[in-house]
């Protein structure tokens, strides 16, 4: 089970790296994000960058690449699994296109005639404005010699990261982020990868992650997912967790989960928004807590705060969040149950949700204390129950002086039990026959 959060997004370019990762493994969690970051200061870009001032695209800047050499090797000591971003349009448009190595101001390698590429691009960072991302032949837009020519130094660029991470087998790979570049562009880079990978005997996982997927099974572009498990081996839903809430959010996940797993596969979230009140519908840190949740009730096989300000990154909340959630694995395997709304009653909007393996155990997630009934009527056994803090990420016992009331430790099968959650808070109740 993968469980994350992090201070930022382009992780091999933090200068406190080690500590950072020290400080992720002390709570349980076990899954980064790696964006190939294009947008950094001249020192931390890719590509060497000359005296006078411009990049040369056939040089390296090795302190770029022995930064993220650092990071492969350091995250594969601690067991924590690393999913890379190869493309982020956001690092092609606007002000981060201003400094960019590609920007053909900014290059000795190749003028605005020579590769189509123009000097500014002022606009929303979508594909169509900009030719970086019809450097493929099925592409639409693809334009002959001008698009070869970009793509070569693409693909000298992902040949470099290759010969450093195809050697580790915690790596996963991302072709973008928050896509909605036709299919055919990641799936140029997927095919690239796999092969690169099969010469060199390795498998791989790859995906690409679309913007769409906060629409649920209206979603056209991430439908492309659903049937296709050559290309996408596993699926990165991450836009989900976006613009929906509450019960909302719960709908649209388990009908994008059930369609993924038409070619049954994991799913990953590794944005999981919920801090800032962004516009674009992140809510607030509550709105991140629930959202894990909800995602690994839902069967996720991975799920990793957002950093911040758009999640909660590695704060306190989403430590204490992380460790409640490996406190739960330890008593209830999360692969080894499935959502099971139908089995709680007298349960208000988004109060509380489960997964269970009937009979045998039952995970019970209340968003903000409340109380439900738990369908146990067609199992007969005596259950051990524990209550886990989210906020707090510990097991609560027993009762304390002016505070929690003091918790049955058994339940007993064959009726409809009531559940009461200790308090206010998010809390989780595993339930585990004896």
């Amino acid at each position: 089970m993968l469980l994350g959060g992090s201070n930022t997004d382009h992780l091999f370019l933090l200068d406190d790296l080690k500590a950072h990762l020290d400080e992720m493994k002390a709570v349980g969690a076990n899954y980064v994000r790696n964006t190939m970051s294009q947008r950094e200061a001249a020192e931390l870009k890719p590509h060497k960058l000359l005296p006078d001032g411009k990049f040369d695209l056939e040089q390296w800047n090795e302190d770029y690449w022995q930064r993220f050499a650092n990071m492969l090797k350091w995250t594969a000591e601690r067991n924590i699994f690393v999913q890379i971003e190869v493309w982020d349009r956001f690092d092609y448009a606007a002000q981060n296109w201003e400094g960019s190595p590609w920007n053909p101001k900014n290059n000795i390698n190749y003028t605005p005639e020579q590769s189509g590429l123009a000097q500014a691009y002022p606009e929303a960072a979508f594909y169509k404005g900009q030719p970086f991302f019809h450097s493929v032949l099925k592409i639409e837009d693809y334009n002959g010699a001008q698009s070869d020519l970009i793509r070569k130094y693409q693909e000298a660029f992902v040949d470099k990261m290759l010969s450093l991470s195809l050697p580790y087998g915690h790596v996963l790979y991302c072709m973008d982020n928050e896509t909605s570049t036709p299919a055919a562009w990641g799936q140029y880079w997927i095919e690239f990868i796999q092969a690169k990978a099969a010469a060199q005997g390795v498998t791989v996982c790859t995906t690409d992650m679309f913007d769409d997927a906060f629409e649920g099974a209206k979603a056209k572009n991430t439908s492309l997912v659903f049937d296709d498990s050559q290309h996408y081996i596993f699926a990165d839903i991450s836009q989900v967790n976006s613009r929906n809430y509450d019960d909302q959010h719960w709908k649209q996940l388990l009908t994008l989960l059930q369609l993924v797993n038409q070619h049954p596969r994991p799913s990953n979230h590794t944005k999981i928004y919920g801090s800032g009140y962004r516009t674009f519908g992140t809510g607030g840190p509550e709105d991140g807590v629930e959202r894990l949740w909800r995602d690994v009730l839902g069967g996720s096989a991975g799920a990793r705060f957002h950093r911040p300000d758009s999640g909660n990154g590695l704060n306190e909340r989403a430590q204490a969040c992380i460790q409640a959630a490996r406190l739960l694995e330890s008593r209830i395997q999360f692969w080894d149950i499935t959502p099971h709304m139908e089995l709680l009653s007298d349960r208000e909007p988004n109060e509380a949700y489960v997964a269970a393996k009937p009979g045998e155990s039952y995970a019970v997630y209340f968003t903000n204390g409340g109380s439900v009934g738990l369908d146990l009527t067609t199992a007969l056994d005596t259950y051990d129950i524990t209550w886990i803090s989210v906020s707090m990420g510990r097991v609560v016992e027993s009762s304390e002086k002016g505070g929690y009331r003091l918790m049955d430790k058994t339940i007993e099968g064959g009726s409809v039990v009531p559940l009461v959650a200790p308090y206010k808070g998010g809390w989780v109740a595993a339930i585990v026959a004896q």
